[in-house]
Protein backbone atom coordinates (compact mmCIF):
# COMPACT_ATOMS: atom_id res chain seq x y z
CA UNK A 1 0.00 0.00 0.00
CA UNK A 2 1.45 3.17 -0.67
CA UNK A 3 0.42 6.04 1.76
CA UNK A 4 3.96 8.13 2.12
CA UNK A 5 4.80 10.53 -1.30
CA UNK A 6 7.71 12.59 -1.90
CA UNK A 7 8.07 15.52 -4.06
CA UNK A 8 11.33 15.85 -6.15
CA UNK A 9 11.73 19.22 -7.96
CA UNK A 10 15.06 19.52 -10.12
CA UNK A 11 16.54 22.97 -11.74
CA UNK A 12 18.82 25.80 -10.99
CA UNK A 13 16.30 27.88 -11.93
CA UNK A 14 14.14 26.96 -8.98
CA UNK A 15 17.26 26.88 -6.60
CA UNK A 16 18.75 30.69 -7.55
CA UNK A 17 15.35 31.77 -7.20
CA UNK A 18 14.47 32.76 -10.73
CA UNK A 19 11.17 30.88 -11.00
CA UNK A 20 8.90 29.79 -8.54
CA UNK A 21 8.12 26.09 -7.79
CA UNK A 22 4.49 26.02 -8.60
CA UNK A 23 4.51 22.28 -9.63
CA UNK A 24 5.62 20.77 -6.29
CA UNK A 25 2.39 23.24 -4.65
CA UNK A 26 -0.18 21.80 -7.87
CA UNK A 27 1.54 18.33 -7.30
CA UNK A 28 1.05 18.58 -2.88
CA UNK A 29 -2.64 19.52 -3.40
CA UNK A 30 -3.49 16.92 -5.99
CA UNK A 31 -1.82 14.04 -4.00
CA UNK A 32 -3.69 15.22 -0.94
CA UNK A 33 -6.85 14.82 -2.76
CA UNK A 34 -5.49 10.97 -3.16
CA UNK A 35 -5.14 10.52 0.04
CA UNK A 36 -1.42 10.63 0.11
CA UNK A 37 0.72 11.88 2.85
CA UNK A 38 2.93 14.13 1.98
CA UNK A 39 6.24 13.68 3.98
CA UNK A 40 8.64 16.18 2.32
CA UNK A 41 8.97 18.53 -1.11
CA UNK A 42 12.96 18.45 -2.03
CA UNK A 43 14.36 21.05 -4.67
CA UNK A 44 18.01 20.60 -6.05
CA UNK A 45 19.94 22.47 -8.31
CA UNK A 46 21.32 20.53 -12.22
CA UNK A 47 24.07 18.70 -10.10
CA UNK A 48 24.64 14.86 -10.26
CA UNK A 49 25.70 14.41 -6.77
CA UNK A 50 22.66 16.59 -5.49
CA UNK A 51 20.33 15.14 -7.49
CA UNK A 52 21.67 11.58 -6.64
CA UNK A 53 21.26 12.24 -2.73
CA UNK A 54 17.81 13.65 -3.19
CA UNK A 55 16.52 10.19 -4.84
CA UNK A 56 18.28 8.27 -2.24
CA UNK A 57 16.55 10.23 0.89
CA UNK A 58 13.33 10.44 -1.11
CA UNK A 59 13.21 6.42 -1.50
CA UNK A 60 14.14 6.84 2.79
CA UNK A 61 11.07 8.93 3.46
CA UNK A 62 8.07 7.76 1.12
CA UNK A 63 6.54 5.35 -0.72
CA UNK A 64 6.07 7.09 -3.87
CA UNK A 65 8.78 9.63 -5.75
CA UNK A 66 6.80 12.25 -7.72
CA UNK A 67 9.75 14.32 -9.80
CA UNK A 68 9.46 16.88 -12.20
CA UNK A 69 11.93 18.56 -14.48
CA UNK A 70 15.29 17.66 -15.68
CA UNK A 71 13.74 15.43 -18.55
CA UNK A 72 15.00 17.62 -21.50
CA UNK A 73 17.48 17.44 -24.47
CA UNK A 74 20.52 19.49 -22.86
CA UNK A 75 23.38 18.39 -20.62
CA UNK A 76 22.12 19.85 -18.05
CA UNK A 77 18.92 17.49 -18.00
CA UNK A 78 20.03 15.17 -15.26
CA UNK A 79 17.20 13.30 -14.23
CA UNK A 80 16.87 9.97 -15.99
CA UNK A 81 20.46 9.74 -15.60
CA UNK A 82 20.70 9.99 -12.26
CA UNK A 83 17.68 7.89 -11.85
CA UNK A 84 19.09 4.74 -13.73
CA UNK A 85 22.09 4.87 -11.71
CA UNK A 86 20.25 5.16 -8.36
CA UNK A 87 18.11 2.06 -9.43
CA UNK A 88 20.95 0.23 -10.27
CA UNK A 89 19.75 -0.16 -14.03
CA UNK A 90 20.79 0.07 -17.55
CA UNK A 91 18.75 2.89 -20.04
CA UNK A 92 17.24 1.68 -23.02
CA UNK A 93 16.23 3.74 -26.10
CA UNK A 94 12.64 3.82 -27.03
CA UNK A 95 12.11 3.78 -30.82
CA UNK A 96 8.14 4.34 -30.76
CA UNK A 97 9.25 7.39 -28.46
CA UNK A 98 12.04 8.74 -30.88
CA UNK A 99 9.67 8.48 -33.84
CA UNK A 100 6.36 10.35 -32.39
CA UNK A 101 9.48 13.75 -31.90
CA UNK A 102 10.45 13.21 -34.89
CA UNK A 103 6.73 13.74 -36.01
CA UNK A 104 6.57 16.29 -34.01
CA UNK A 105 9.27 18.52 -35.41
CA UNK A 106 7.80 17.71 -38.54
CA UNK A 107 4.53 18.81 -38.07
CA UNK A 108 5.90 21.84 -37.28
CA UNK A 109 8.01 21.98 -40.22
CA UNK A 110 11.62 22.03 -38.48
CA UNK A 111 14.47 19.69 -38.41
CA UNK A 112 14.96 18.06 -35.30
CA UNK A 113 18.64 18.28 -33.39
CA UNK A 114 19.93 14.97 -32.99
CA UNK A 115 20.04 15.65 -28.71
CA UNK A 116 16.15 15.51 -28.73
CA UNK A 117 16.82 11.59 -28.62
CA UNK A 118 18.29 11.52 -25.13
CA UNK A 119 14.08 12.11 -24.53
CA UNK A 120 13.83 8.87 -25.92
CA UNK A 121 16.23 6.97 -22.77
CA UNK A 122 13.97 5.63 -20.10
CA UNK A 123 15.77 3.29 -17.10
CA UNK A 124 15.32 0.05 -18.36
CA UNK A 125 12.36 -1.24 -16.84
CA UNK A 126 10.34 2.28 -16.52
CA UNK A 127 6.85 1.74 -18.29
CA UNK A 128 6.12 5.53 -20.44
CA UNK A 129 3.62 7.86 -20.12
CA UNK A 130 2.96 9.61 -23.65
CA UNK A 131 3.29 13.59 -23.57
CA UNK A 132 0.99 14.70 -26.23
CA UNK A 133 2.12 18.10 -25.73
CA UNK A 134 5.93 18.14 -26.03
CA UNK A 135 8.77 16.07 -26.69
CA UNK A 136 9.56 15.17 -23.42
CA UNK A 137 7.93 11.70 -22.18
CA UNK A 138 7.81 10.90 -18.48
CA UNK A 139 7.78 7.36 -17.17
CA UNK A 140 6.94 5.07 -13.82
CA UNK A 141 8.82 2.18 -12.18
CA UNK A 142 8.22 -0.05 -9.48
CA UNK A 143 10.81 -1.70 -7.34
CA UNK A 144 12.63 -2.76 -4.40
CA UNK A 145 14.70 -0.67 -2.56
CA UNK A 146 16.61 -1.01 0.60
CA UNK A 147 16.13 1.18 3.02
CA UNK A 148 17.33 2.58 6.83
CA UNK A 149 14.88 0.51 9.15
CA UNK A 150 12.77 2.63 11.31
CA UNK A 151 14.86 4.01 14.60
CA UNK A 152 18.25 2.97 12.84
CA UNK A 153 18.42 -0.93 13.76
CA UNK A 154 19.50 -2.14 10.39
CA UNK A 155 18.15 -2.07 6.60
CA UNK A 156 14.95 -2.82 5.32
CA UNK A 157 13.93 -4.13 1.49
CA UNK A 158 10.58 -2.50 0.84
CA UNK A 159 8.17 -1.68 -2.40
CA UNK A 160 9.13 1.53 -4.22
CA UNK A 161 7.48 3.45 -6.57
CA UNK A 162 8.06 6.52 -8.70
CA UNK A 163 7.19 8.61 -11.34
CA UNK A 164 8.92 11.25 -13.28
CA UNK A 165 7.31 13.44 -15.56
CA UNK A 166 8.06 16.97 -17.23
CA UNK A 167 8.42 20.40 -16.04
CA UNK A 168 6.73 22.47 -18.18
CA UNK A 169 3.59 22.95 -16.34
CA UNK A 170 1.45 22.82 -19.07
CA UNK A 171 2.59 18.96 -19.95
CA UNK A 172 2.95 17.94 -16.47
CA UNK A 173 -0.32 18.53 -15.31
CA UNK A 174 -2.20 16.53 -17.63
CA UNK A 175 -0.40 13.88 -17.68
CA UNK A 176 -0.58 13.45 -13.80
CA UNK A 177 -4.01 13.32 -14.01
CA UNK A 178 -4.79 11.19 -16.96
CA UNK A 179 -2.09 9.26 -16.53
CA UNK A 180 -0.40 9.27 -13.10
CA UNK A 181 -3.95 9.81 -10.63
CA UNK A 182 -5.34 6.07 -11.77
CA UNK A 183 -2.20 4.46 -11.25
CA UNK A 184 -1.83 6.05 -7.71
CA UNK A 185 -5.14 4.72 -6.87
CA UNK A 186 -4.24 1.34 -7.68
CA UNK A 187 -1.08 1.70 -5.84
CA UNK A 188 -3.10 2.87 -2.46
CA UNK A 189 -4.67 -0.95 -2.46
CA UNK A 190 -7.41 1.49 -0.15
CA UNK A 191 -10.92 1.46 -0.56
CA UNK A 192 -11.19 5.06 1.39
CA UNK A 193 -11.25 7.85 -0.36
CA UNK A 194 -10.79 11.86 1.04
CA UNK A 195 -13.11 14.45 0.03
CA UNK A 196 -11.94 17.95 -0.04
CA UNK A 197 -13.44 21.34 -0.33
CA UNK A 198 -11.81 24.48 -0.17
CA UNK A 199 -14.03 27.68 0.99
CA UNK A 200 -12.39 31.43 -0.28
CA UNK A 201 -12.56 34.03 2.74
CA UNK A 202 -12.23 37.71 2.67
CA UNK A 203 -12.71 39.93 6.09
CA UNK A 204 -11.26 38.29 9.07
CA UNK A 205 -7.48 37.45 9.83
CA UNK A 206 -6.01 33.51 9.73
CA UNK A 207 -6.16 33.03 13.60
CA UNK A 208 -9.79 34.09 13.42
CA UNK A 209 -10.32 31.90 10.90
CA UNK A 210 -8.88 29.24 13.06
CA UNK A 211 -10.37 30.23 16.01
CA UNK A 212 -14.00 29.98 14.36
CA UNK A 213 -13.28 26.98 12.50
CA UNK A 214 -12.30 24.99 15.35
CA UNK A 215 -15.09 25.99 17.40
CA UNK A 216 -17.51 24.08 14.80
CA UNK A 217 -15.22 21.36 13.47
CA UNK A 218 -13.15 19.20 16.48
CA UNK A 219 -9.80 17.41 15.00
CA UNK A 220 -11.17 13.98 14.34
CA UNK A 221 -14.07 15.09 12.12
CA UNK A 222 -11.76 16.43 9.34
CA UNK A 223 -8.44 18.14 8.65
CA UNK A 224 -8.40 21.62 7.86
CA UNK A 225 -6.21 23.54 6.24
CA UNK A 226 -5.15 27.26 5.75
CA UNK A 227 -3.92 29.28 2.76
CA UNK A 228 -2.59 32.78 3.13
CA UNK A 229 -2.60 34.37 -0.58
CA UNK A 230 -3.07 37.87 -0.30
CA UNK A 231 -5.52 39.11 0.15
CA UNK A 232 -7.75 36.38 0.70
CA UNK A 233 -7.51 33.22 3.04
CA UNK A 234 -8.75 29.90 1.36
CA UNK A 235 -9.81 27.10 4.18
CA UNK A 236 -9.46 23.59 3.09
CA UNK A 237 -11.83 20.58 4.85
CA UNK A 238 -10.43 16.95 4.07
CA UNK A 239 -12.57 14.10 5.47
CA UNK A 240 -10.98 10.78 4.66
CA UNK A 241 -13.68 7.83 4.53
CA UNK A 242 -15.52 5.03 2.39
CA UNK A 243 -16.76 6.66 -1.13
CA UNK A 244 -20.20 7.80 -0.25
CA UNK A 245 -19.63 8.45 3.24
CA UNK A 246 -16.57 10.74 3.00
CA UNK A 247 -19.00 12.95 0.73
CA UNK A 248 -22.12 13.02 3.09
CA UNK A 249 -20.05 14.03 5.93
CA UNK A 250 -18.00 16.75 4.07
CA UNK A 251 -21.21 18.27 3.46
CA UNK A 252 -22.09 18.46 6.81
CA UNK A 253 -19.12 19.67 8.10
CA UNK A 254 -19.48 22.24 5.38
CA UNK A 255 -22.28 23.52 6.27
CA UNK A 256 -21.22 23.95 9.52
CA UNK A 257 -18.69 26.23 8.41
CA UNK A 258 -20.93 28.18 6.02
CA UNK A 259 -23.07 28.77 9.52
CA UNK A 260 -20.06 29.78 11.31
CA UNK A 261 -18.42 32.36 8.69
CA UNK A 262 -21.54 33.77 6.82
CA UNK A 263 -20.49 36.29 4.21
CA UNK A 264 -17.07 35.87 4.57
CA UNK A 265 -16.79 32.97 2.39
CA UNK A 266 -17.45 34.41 -1.00
CA UNK A 267 -16.96 31.39 -2.83
CA UNK A 268 -16.10 27.38 -2.86
CA UNK A 269 -13.26 26.20 -5.17
CA UNK A 270 -11.22 27.96 -7.18
CA UNK A 271 -13.00 31.25 -7.36
CA UNK A 272 -11.93 34.79 -7.59
CA UNK A 273 -13.48 37.61 -5.84
CA UNK A 274 -14.51 38.86 -9.06
CA UNK A 275 -15.84 35.91 -10.47
CA UNK A 276 -18.31 35.66 -6.87
CA UNK A 277 -18.97 39.24 -7.65
CA UNK A 278 -19.94 39.09 -10.67
CA UNK A 279 -22.27 35.73 -10.52
CA UNK A 280 -23.91 37.80 -7.95
CA UNK A 281 -24.73 40.35 -9.94
CA UNK A 282 -25.84 38.40 -13.35
CA UNK A 283 -28.48 36.35 -9.93
CA UNK A 284 -29.91 40.16 -9.35
CA UNK A 285 -29.65 41.37 -12.62
CA UNK A 286 -27.64 44.40 -11.68
CA UNK A 287 -25.12 46.44 -13.52
CA UNK A 288 -22.05 48.06 -12.13
CA UNK A 289 -19.54 51.19 -12.28
CA UNK A 290 -16.58 51.76 -10.80
CA UNK A 291 -15.23 55.22 -10.31
CA UNK A 292 -11.10 54.64 -9.12
CA UNK A 293 -8.86 57.29 -8.29
CA UNK A 294 -5.78 55.38 -6.19
CA UNK A 295 -6.54 52.00 -7.85
CA UNK A 296 -5.71 53.23 -10.65
CA UNK A 297 -8.52 51.15 -13.06
CA UNK A 298 -7.36 47.79 -11.03
CA UNK A 299 -10.87 47.12 -10.23
CA UNK A 300 -12.41 47.35 -13.44
CA UNK A 301 -9.40 45.20 -14.75
CA UNK A 302 -10.15 42.48 -12.13
CA UNK A 303 -14.36 42.81 -13.30
CA UNK A 304 -12.96 42.35 -17.03
CA UNK A 305 -10.99 39.22 -16.04
CA UNK A 306 -14.57 36.90 -16.41
CA UNK A 307 -16.05 36.07 -19.10
CA UNK A 308 -19.39 37.20 -19.81
CA UNK A 309 -18.92 40.77 -18.27
CA UNK A 310 -20.30 42.81 -20.51
CA UNK A 311 -23.95 41.50 -19.41
CA UNK A 312 -23.10 43.75 -15.72
CA UNK A 313 -20.69 45.69 -16.42
CA UNK A 314 -21.07 49.39 -17.71
CA UNK A 315 -18.26 51.51 -16.96
CA UNK A 316 -15.26 52.62 -15.02
CA UNK A 317 -14.34 56.24 -14.62
CA UNK A 318 -10.61 56.42 -13.48
CA UNK A 319 -10.67 60.09 -12.20
CA UNK A 320 -6.83 60.25 -10.79
CA UNK A 321 -7.38 64.47 -10.82
CA UNK A 322 -9.06 66.65 -8.87
CA UNK A 323 -10.15 67.98 -12.65
CA UNK A 324 -11.04 64.91 -13.78
CA UNK A 325 -12.93 63.93 -10.41
CA UNK A 326 -15.09 67.26 -11.35
CA UNK A 327 -15.43 67.22 -15.07
CA UNK A 328 -16.23 63.57 -15.24
CA UNK A 329 -18.11 62.61 -11.93
CA UNK A 330 -19.56 66.04 -11.29
CA UNK A 331 -17.78 65.99 -7.52
CA UNK A 332 -18.38 69.31 -6.30
CA UNK A 333 -15.29 71.63 -6.17
CA UNK A 334 -16.49 72.97 -2.56
CA UNK A 335 -16.24 69.49 -1.86
CA UNK A 336 -12.74 68.76 -2.62
CA UNK A 337 -11.45 72.37 -1.16
CA UNK A 338 -12.94 71.51 2.07
CA UNK A 339 -12.59 67.82 2.56
CA UNK A 340 -9.66 67.18 -0.27
CA UNK A 341 -9.65 64.12 -2.04
CA UNK A 342 -9.31 61.86 0.24
CA UNK A 343 -12.10 62.04 2.49
CA UNK A 344 -15.81 60.03 2.37
CA UNK A 345 -17.56 63.13 1.53
CA UNK A 346 -15.01 63.04 -2.00
CA UNK A 347 -16.06 59.24 -2.84
CA UNK A 348 -19.57 59.43 -2.25
CA UNK A 349 -19.94 61.95 -4.78
CA UNK A 350 -17.52 59.80 -6.95
CA UNK A 351 -19.97 56.83 -6.40
CA UNK A 352 -23.30 58.68 -7.18
CA UNK A 353 -21.45 60.72 -10.29
CA UNK A 354 -20.54 57.37 -11.86
CA UNK A 355 -24.29 55.62 -10.96
CA UNK A 356 -25.72 59.08 -12.91
CA UNK A 357 -23.54 58.99 -15.79
CA UNK A 358 -23.73 55.15 -16.53
CA UNK A 359 -27.21 54.34 -15.83
CA UNK A 360 -25.75 51.46 -13.44
CA UNK A 361 -27.70 49.61 -11.14
CA UNK A 362 -24.75 49.83 -8.65
CA UNK A 363 -21.46 51.82 -8.31
CA UNK A 364 -18.14 51.80 -6.39
CA UNK A 365 -15.56 54.35 -6.01
CA UNK A 366 -12.08 54.59 -4.24
CA UNK A 367 -9.91 57.06 -3.59
CA UNK A 368 -6.60 56.71 -0.97
CA UNK A 369 -2.79 57.64 -0.78
CA UNK A 370 -1.10 54.13 -1.93
CA UNK A 371 2.44 55.49 -1.20
CA UNK A 372 5.08 55.08 -1.13
CA UNK A 373 4.87 58.87 -1.14
CA UNK A 374 2.02 61.63 -0.44
CA UNK A 375 1.03 61.00 2.75
CA UNK A 376 0.43 63.15 5.42
CA UNK A 377 -0.18 63.31 9.44
CA UNK A 378 -4.19 63.66 8.37
CA UNK A 379 -3.75 60.96 5.60
CA UNK A 380 -1.39 58.81 5.88
CA UNK A 381 0.17 56.55 3.62
CA UNK A 382 -2.50 53.77 3.01
CA UNK A 383 -5.44 55.35 3.77
CA UNK A 384 -8.55 54.69 1.57
CA UNK A 385 -12.02 56.22 1.71
CA UNK A 386 -14.86 53.67 -0.14
CA UNK A 387 -18.13 54.53 -1.49
CA UNK A 388 -21.01 52.86 -2.33
CA UNK A 389 -24.54 54.18 -4.27
CA UNK A 390 -27.35 51.73 -5.09
CA UNK A 391 -31.31 53.01 -5.02
CA UNK A 392 -32.23 54.22 -1.82
CA UNK A 393 -28.44 53.45 -0.70
CA UNK A 394 -24.94 55.64 -0.19
CA UNK A 395 -22.59 54.38 2.32
CA UNK A 396 -19.18 54.60 2.74
CA UNK A 397 -16.26 54.11 5.07
CA UNK A 398 -12.20 55.31 5.24
CA UNK A 399 -9.91 52.26 5.79
CA UNK A 400 -6.35 52.68 7.11
CA UNK A 401 -4.70 49.49 4.91
CA UNK A 402 -1.38 48.09 4.75
CA UNK A 403 1.72 47.27 2.69
CA UNK A 404 3.55 48.22 -0.44
CA UNK A 405 1.93 50.11 -3.03
CA UNK A 406 1.03 47.22 -5.02
CA UNK A 407 -0.78 45.47 -1.79
CA UNK A 408 -2.37 49.09 -1.54
CA UNK A 409 -4.05 49.08 -4.66
CA UNK A 410 -4.65 45.22 -4.42
CA UNK A 411 -6.49 45.08 -1.05
CA UNK A 412 -8.28 48.52 -2.47
CA UNK A 413 -9.71 46.51 -5.01
CA UNK A 414 -10.61 43.59 -3.23
CA UNK A 415 -12.53 45.59 -0.56
CA UNK A 416 -14.28 47.47 -3.27
CA UNK A 417 -15.55 43.97 -5.24
CA UNK A 418 -16.60 42.89 -1.72
CA UNK A 419 -18.61 45.66 -1.24
CA UNK A 420 -20.26 45.13 -4.32
CA UNK A 421 -20.63 41.46 -3.57
CA UNK A 422 -22.35 41.93 -0.57
CA UNK A 423 -24.23 44.68 -2.00
CA UNK A 424 -25.64 42.23 -4.60
CA UNK A 425 -26.80 39.32 -2.25
CA UNK A 426 -28.29 41.56 -0.53
CA UNK A 427 -25.86 41.52 2.86
CA UNK A 428 -24.72 44.41 4.80
CA UNK A 429 -21.98 46.34 3.24
CA UNK A 430 -19.58 47.77 5.25
CA UNK A 431 -20.15 45.00 7.93
CA UNK A 432 -17.87 42.88 6.54
CA UNK A 433 -15.54 42.60 9.91
CA UNK A 434 -12.64 43.91 7.64
CA UNK A 435 -10.58 46.18 9.84
CA UNK A 436 -10.72 49.71 9.73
Amino acid sequence: MVEKVVILSTGDELTTGKIADTNAQWLADRCLTLGLDVVAVLVVGDFHDRIAWAWERAFELGDLVVSTGGLGPTSDDLTTEIVARVLGVGLRFDEPSAARMRAMFERMGRVMPENNLRQAQFPDPAVILENPLGTAPGYRVSCEREVPAPGGAGRLRLPRHLVVMPGVPREMKPMFDERVAPWIRELRGSDQVIAVRTFQTFGMSESALDEAVNAVIRPEEARVGFRASFPMISVKLLVRDAPGRADARLEELSARLRCALGAVIFGEGDVSMEAATGAALRARGATLAVAESCSGGLVGHRVTEVPGCSAYFLADYVTYSNGAKKDVLGVRPETLAEFGAVSEETVREMAEGARRRSGASVAVATSGVAGPDGGTEKTPVGTVCFALSADGLLVSRRHQLWGTRDWVKLLTSQLALDWVRRWALGLPVVESGFRR
